[in-house]
Parts: structure tokens; sequence; C-alpha cells
């Protein structure tokens, strides 16, 4: 089930415990972000065996517009990841509602 941005800043402000992975570039991520650890789409399937231990945990992907953090869902979870969710409209979402 993916995430709205909204309920992502709900999960941010509470200190709620989750995997939050920015799967943008460098520069994107320089420019602005929210914190989560950065591995660009193109790193996932060389970072994934870091992550075995997390398949049953949640697991939250942004990127700029959700397209492609949309794509790591789908790779992930036919991984056999059982939780990960993709941020609804991304960093251009979360920027839109001033947050």
């Amino acid at each position: 089930m993916d995430i709205s941005v909204m309920e992502l800043k709900e999960k941010l402000d509470s200190g709620e415990e989750f995997i939050f992975i920015d799967v943008r570039e460098p520069y994107e991520y320089e420019e602005f972000n929210l914190g989560a650890t950065l591995i660009p789409m193109g790193i996932i399937p060389a970072k994934l065996s870091e992550y075995q231990d997390f398949k049953e945990k949640e697991i939250v992907v942004h990127c700029r517009s959700g397209a492609r953090s949309g794509q790591v869902k789908e790779f992930m979870t036919n991984q056999g990841f059982k939780n990960v969710r993709n941020v609804l409209g991304g960093i251009l979402e979360w920027q839109n509602r001033g947050f």
C-alpha cells in the first residue's frame, strides 16, 4: 500500500520507526531532502543485501515525483520485501503542500 505525503509527514513528526529510502540522485538529494537514506535507484540492486533482515519491516521509498520510487517498490516487492510503500507524488507533492 502506498503512502501519501500527509501520512509520511505524520510518521516523521511522531518519530515513528521505519526504513526511509530516497532513490533520487545525489545532486537532487543535496538540493532538498527529507532525511531519508540516499540510495539512487540504479544502486538499489547492489544495496538490497544490506536490507535482507528487514523484509518484514515497513520500508518507505520516495523520489521526485513517485515514478522511480514506484519502480523500486515493485522491484523490492518482487525480491520478497513485504511492506514497501511508495510516497505518492514524491518531493514535488511534499513541496506543493508547503511542508
